[in-house]
């Protein structure tokens, strides 16, 4: 693999490296971004081919486009995909004519209440053609005739995802997600991607892992069914926590997570604990109207505990689906930061989990095992030792199988997080093992 260095200068010439690509949920332009990012970590693709039906939803034909262009009467190109890929519509059908600008004013997008900015506009699943251009372009454009070229093409291909696995000490399973397939779109496209490749190489460098981590690079929407389409009945058994990355750029300071339609999931159960000992982000109930791939993931015949995280999403950005979500508003300090704080979080994770006593009948003999003093006389020093004394009685007493570590550091009011040395010591030991 290439050298990866984690420094704004390194997320800064990849995120230069993947802007000017032309993607969208199939294509050439998906598959080059993909592979990008696998000279920075390990990925293998599965590929669903055109037509395959995924659900109640049907794979399209890969969109392949060469130019398109928009000559007003003088000859001055008003828009132009070699200027910004979103200035044609997204999967647009090919087109070289030439029409007034009163029939041509139903094939362009613009945005009134937002006079600067380009909107990004897709029509995937039905055939169109069109060009997106501010409202100041728009109310700037002179009578007479146009010429529409877009030299594209629809062909018989496939659908990609990308993904690896970390493996951890159990079959239990962690997915962490996030799409690709929005071209020239900065904080709602390549930000989610950064976090993940940041999150994959800190979580590789651990020395332990109780869960496997599965990583996974899609087009929104119809690429995560395709990933349960696959993966679905793997998850149903395996998957203890699961989160969809997106816009962790721009301005706001803290993360906020949408929790899981059943919010009963173990990540959705340990946010809501951590933000009670010093891990403070924002909180939002479930809701399938709006939001990304945690829709399909929660939907009524999955309803997998899979969360969604976002810096600017959750709390709106005016530069949300525009020309404004540049890299200057996304920023690359934020990513940084947000795979610091979702390190963190995945690191409590870590040590929230089902045990069973191995030795439930009385208190097995812990002074044997050096975890338990052997004199009955205390110095004001042992305070942590006590402390760990604590978490040892509390975890062998409440862990029958019933209740997760972050219940029981709840009933003793700390956070799961301090409970890490007796978890691992009581593991150690055999005294305590994976439900």
């Amino acid at each position: 693999m290439a050298f990866y260095e984690e420094t704004e200068s390194f997320y800064s010439d990849l995120f230069d490296e993947l802007f000017p690509i032309l993607r969208s949920i199939t294509g050439p332009g998906l598959r080059q971004s993909y592979d990008i990012l696998s000279r920075y970590m390990p990925l293998e693709y599965d590929s669903f081919p055109s037509g395959t039906k995924v659900f109640d939803w049907t794979v399209p034909q890969e969109w392949h486009c060469q130019e398109a262009y928009l000559l007003d009467p003088d000859g001055v190109k008003v828009a132009d995909m070699a200027r910004l890929n979103i200035e044609v519509v997204n999967y647009s059908e090919a087109v070289d004519m030439e029409l007034s600008l009163e029939d041509l004013q139903a094939h362009i997008y613009s945005l009134p209440e937002k006079p600067d900015a380009i909107p990004y506009v897709t029509s995937y699943y039905k055939k169109r053609w069109g060009f997106c251009m501010s409202e100041k372009t728009r109310q700037a454009l002179k009578p007479g005739k146009y010429r529409a070229v877009i030299n594209s093409q629809f062909i018989d291909g496939q659908l990609d995802i990308a993904q690896t696995v970390l493996p951890g000490s159990s079959d239990k399973e962690v997915l962490i997600s996030s799409y690709l397939c929005h071209p020239s779109l900065a904080n709602n496209e390549l930000s989610g991607p950064l976090v993940l490749l940041g999150l994959y190489h800190r979580i590789k460098k651990w020395s332990h892992r109780r869960y496997n981590y599965r990583f996974i690079l899609n087009p929104e929407t119809i690429g995560s069914l395709c990933v349960l389409s696959k993966l679905g009945t793997h998850f149903k058994k395996n998957l203890v926590a699961g989160l969809v990355i997106n816009c962790m750029g721009g301005d706001p300071a803290e993360l906020v997570f949408k929790h899981s339609r059943n919010d009963n999931g173990l990540l959705d159960k340990l946010l809501y604990h951590l933000n009670k000992h010093d891990f403070k982000h924002g909180n939002i109930a479930f809701s399938p109207l709006g939001g990304s791939d945690e829709r399909q993931y929660n939907s009524p015949g999955f309803q997998l505990p899979v969360c969604c995280v976002s810096r600017s999403f959750h709390v709106g950005y005016y530069e949300y689906h525009t020309s404004l979500d540049t890299k200057e508003y996304m920023g690359i300090a934020p990513l940084l930061d947000s795979i610091d704080k979702l390190e963190k979080i995945f690191l409590a994770l870590e040590q929230s989990a089902t045990f069973v006593n191995t030795h439930p009948y009385g208190e097995p003999n812990l002074g044997n095992r050096g975890l338990y003093p052997t004199l009955s006389f205390y110095r004001e020093e042992q305070t942590k030792q006590l402390e760990q004394l604590n978490h040892i009685m509390m975890l062998l007493n409440y862990s029958d199988g019933s209740k997760d570590t972050v219940e029981i550091a709840d009933l003793y009011g700390c956070s799961v997080v301090d409970m890490q040395w007796a978890i691992e010591a009581l593991e150690s030991h055999q005294l305590l093992v994976m439900k």
